[in-house]
C-alpha cells in the first residue's frame, strides 16, 4: 500500500511540474516560482501535504543541486575561468561588496548572528545564470556589446561558489576556525588542482571519458559526478563543488554531449529540488517576513543594476548598454535557493527560508522585467545624461535607420559570434544554456 501511495504522490509531483513548466514556457517566464508555490502546497501547511514520498524528494534534490552545477561547469572551459578571474575580478569585487553586504547586514538587523548573516549574504549576492540566459536569448541580446561584461560577472559569481560553499558548509557544521580553514584550504586546492589538470590535460580527461554509446556517456558522466560530489561532500567541501569541478574538467565533443544527454535529467531533478525546498517551507511563515523581503529585493535590485552599469562602464560600453547590463543581473534563482536550501537543513534560523522564498520569488518575476525595461526607464529619467555623453563621444550617435530597439549589436555580426564572424564561446555556451 506504501507503494502504491508513494507512485500516486510523485506522478502527481512530476505531472504538476510538467503542467507548471508548460504554462511559464507560455507565458515567457521561469518555471522556478511556480516550483515553489508547488512545493508550498505540497509541504506542511500547504493544500496537499506529502507522505509518502518525501524521502524520494530528498534525494532527489540532492541530486538536482549535483546536476545543476555539473551542468554550469560543462559551459566554462578551464581556459576561460583563468582568463575572467585575471582581466574582470575588479567587475567581482563589486559585484560581491554591492550584493552580498546588503543580505549580511539586513541579517544582523533582524538579530539573526553572524552565520546566518554569511548565507543571506550569499543569497543576495549570486544572480541566476539560468533566468538571466533565458531572458537575454528572448531578447534577442546575446550579440549586444554588454552580453560578455553579463557573462563575465556571471562566470565569477558561479567560480566563486567553489570557495563560498565549503565556508558556509564548514559554518553551518558548526566546525572550529581551525577545521574551517582546513575545509577551505582543501576547496581552494581542490579548485586549482582542477582547473590545472583541465588547462594542461583536459583532452586527455574528454578523451578517457568518451565514447560513441550515449549510453555509456551518461553512466560514466553521471556516475563520476555523484562519486566526486560524494567524495567532496565528505570532506566538507560540498557536493555540489564537487559537480561543478567535474564540469569543468571535462571539454570539446564530450561537453557539448554530455550537455545534450543530462539537460532533461537535470531538468526534472531541478524541478524537484525547487519542490523540495517548497516543502520545508510552512506558507504561514511566509507573510511575517515579506516586507523584509520585499525592502531587501529593492534594495539589492538596485545594487545589482550599479553593479552592471559600473562593470559596462569598465568595458567601454556605451551608456544604453551600461543600463541594459544592470537590468539584466537582477534575476536571483536556483543558487539562492541552493544556499538557502544549506540552512533550512541545518536549522540556523527559522525564518531565512521564508524569507529567501519571497526573496527569490519576487526577482525571479520582477528580474526579467528589469531587463527588459530599465535601460528605456534610465533614458527618461535620465536625458541629460546621455546627452552628455554623447557630445562627449562616450555613446556613438545612432543612426536611426541601422539601430534597433535593442541597440549596441556588434557591426556587422551575427548574435553569438565575434567581428571576424567566429562563434563566440561563451554567447554560444549561454544560448545553449537558455534552451
Amino acid at each position: 500500500m506504501h507503494g502504491a501511495v508513494f507512485l500516486i504522490e510523485f506522478g502527481a509531483i512530476t505531472l504538476a511540474l510538467g503542467l507548471l513548466g508548460r504554462l511559464a514556457g507560455r507565458l515567457r517566464f521561469s518555471p522556478i516560482p511556480l516550483y515553489l508555490l508547488a512545493g508550498l502546497a505540497f509541504g506542511e501547511g500547504g493544500l496537499l501535504p506529502l507522505g509518502a514520498s518525501e524521502e524520494f524528494v530528498a534525494i532527489g534534490s540532492e541530486i538536482g543541486v549535483i546536476l545543476l552545477l555539473l551542468m554550469l561547469g560543462l559551459e566554462y572551459t578551464a581556459s576561460d575561468l583563468v582568463t575572467n578571474l585575471k582581466t574582470q575580478y575588479p567587475a567581482g569585487l563589486v559585484d560581491m561588496t554591492f550584493n552580498a553586504l546588503p543580505g549580511a547586514i539586513a541579517a544582523l538587523l533582524m538579530g539573526w548572528g553572524p552565520v546566518a548573516a554569511v548565507v543571506l549574504a550569499g543569497v543576495t549576492w549570486i544572480s541566476s545564470s539560468g533566468v538571466i540566459a533565458k531572458v537575454l536569448g528572448d531578447l534577442g541580446r546575446l550579440g549586444n556589446r554588454e552580453t560578455p561584461v553579463i557573462l563575465s560577472i556571471l562566470v565569477l559569481e558561479d567560480l566563486a561558489m567553489a570557495v563560498y560553499l565549503p565556508i558556509i558548509t564548514a559554518l553551518l557544521a558548526g566546525v572550529g576556525w581551525a577545521a574551517g580553514g582546513l575545509t577551505l584550504a582543501i576547496a581552494l586546492g581542490a579548485a586549482g588542482l582542477v582547473l590545472f589538470i583541465a588547462v594542461r590535460f583536459g583532452r586527455h580527461i574528454s578523451k578517457f571519458v568518451s565514447s560513441d554509446d550515449p549510453e555509456k556517456l551518461l553512466l560514466v558522466v553521471l556516475g563520476l559526478t555523484i562519486l566526486v560530489a560524494g567524495l567532496a561532500q565528505q570532506l566538507q567541501v560540498s557536493a555540489a563543488v564537487g559537480a561543478f569541478l567535474v564540469g569543468i574538467a571535462l571539454s570539446g565533443e564530450v561537453a557539448e554531449n554530455t550537455h545534450t544527454l543530462l539537460s532533461p535529467l537535470r531538468d526534472l531533478f531541478a524541478a524537484v529540488f525547487f519542490v523540495f525546498f517548497g516543502l520545508h517551507t510552512d506558507p504561514a511563515s511566509i507573510p511575517p517576513v515579506l516586507l523584509p523581503a520585499l525592502l531587501l529585493a529593492v534594495v539589492t535590485a538596485c545594487t545589482k543594476i550599479a553593479t552592471g552599469y559600473w562593470a559596462a562602464r569598465r568595458a567601454g560600453i556605451s551608456v544604453k548598454g551600461r543600463w541594459r547590463a544592470g537590468g539584466a543581473l537582477v534575476a536571483r534563482g536556483e543558487f539562492s535557493i541552493v544556499i538557502a536550501g544549506l540552512a533550512v537543513t541545518s536549522g540556523i534560523e527559522p525564518r531565512l527560508g521564508p524569507l529567501a522564498t519571497a526573496y527569490v520569488l519576487i526577482l525571479v518575476i520582477v528580474g526579467p522585467l528589469t531587463a527588459r525595461f530599465v535601460q528605456p526607464l534610465a533614458q527618461r529619467l535620465f536625458p541629460q545624461r546621455a546627452a552628455v555623453a554623447v557630445a562627449a563621444g562616450a555613446v556613438p550617435e545612432p543612426r536611426a535607420a541601422e539601430q534597433s530597439a535593442q541597440g549596441d549589436a556588434k557591426p556587422d555580426t551575427k548574435p553569438g559570434t565575434e567581428p571576424d564572424g567566429k562563434p563566440d564561446e561563451k554567447s554560444a555556451a549561454l544560448d545553449e544554456h537558455s534552451r
